[in-house]
């Protein structure tokens, strides 16, 4: 690994202009040696194929479904599901965890109720939306909602709870409605921790779009996992990970680039150069 990092940093010495792109290359090393062991482990019989899929079967599992259609009817189904219920639980956990970090009568009302909430396992709220809402998309889409809320609800309350005191007292003295207090200095002061709940909670989306998908779906990437588990094909399975895989990898990645455009006052340490 050292010599691959000399090699990428003398060509971005090389190319100037194409250091960032040279630099982000690294993240490719370690997938494309784990799918080149595993090509030559199954294709050599170390592996057996019927549990462990060569990844170029994947490959062509993957080709297929693209080349039928189906693949962008699942795919459609989980980005719509997601999408609404990461939105939704997100705004909701802004505005409540904003009303809770301003008011501690609020935090004495709510905060027990939430924490409780909170414990409960993901695949514990499927019966009963089932039985509330039907097998509509209502259900799915509540539960990824779910899955968003609590974790930008808790960084949010965190980061509005971290803010010097200071500030706020200035706020105040220049005569700050309630409504300007949060917009101008208690919102842009806990946009870190904020960034950092939102990412979690997109990450928490996917997973509860599985949980959903798995019992109650026609259609999505967890519904494609179910069939190829009941179908006895890994690799379709392996396949709808990696779709996953990639659909939280490409979202991480929007929201970390509107994270670094909306914190670019920010003189924050970024971490040295590892050489070894």
């Amino acid at each position: 690994m050292g010599a691959l990092n000399l090699v990428i940093g003398r060509w971005a010495e090389r190319l100037p202009g194409w250091r960032p792109a040279l630099t982000d290359l690294r993240g490719w090393v370690v997938p494309l040696l784990i799918l080149a062991l595993l090509e030559t482990l199954v294709r050599s019989g170390v592996l057996p194929a019927h549990q462990m899929p060569a990844p170029s079967q994947v490959a062509q599992t993957l080709y297929l479904l693209a080349q039928s259609g189906e693949l962008w009817r699942h795919l459609n189904a989980s980005l719509l599901r997601v999408g609404a219920g990461f939105a939704i639980g997100a705004a909701l956990a802004i505005l409540i965890g904003t009303w809770v970090g301003l008011s501690r009568r609020a935090e004495a009302y709510l905060e027990p109720t939430f924490q409780a909430l909170r414990a409960i396992p993901s695949l514990a709220w499927v019966p009963l939306l089932l039985l509330w809402l039907g097998i509509d998309e209502t259900p799915k889409i509540v539960l990824i909602a779910l899955g968003a809320f609590f974790p930008v609800y808790l960084a949010l309350l965190a980061g509005i709870r971290n803010i010097d005191r200071k500030l706020v007292e200035v706020g105040r003295l220049y005569g700050l409605s309630p409504l300007a207090l949060v917009r101008r200095i208690l919102l842009p002061a806990a946009l870190p921790s904020l960034f950092t709940g939102l990412r979690g909670a997109l990450s928490l989306s996917w997973m509860f779009l599985v949980a959903a998908e798995l019992i109650a779906a026609t259609r999505g990437l967890g519904y494609l996992l179910s069939d190829g588990r009941e179908t006895s094909r890994p690799d379709l399975v392996i396949a709808a990970i990696l779709l996953l895989a990639l659909l939280g990898k490409l979202s991480d990645s929007l929201l970390k680039a509107w994270e670094a455009r909306a914190l670019r006052w920010r003189d924050s340490y970024q971490g040295g150069e590892d050489e070894a």
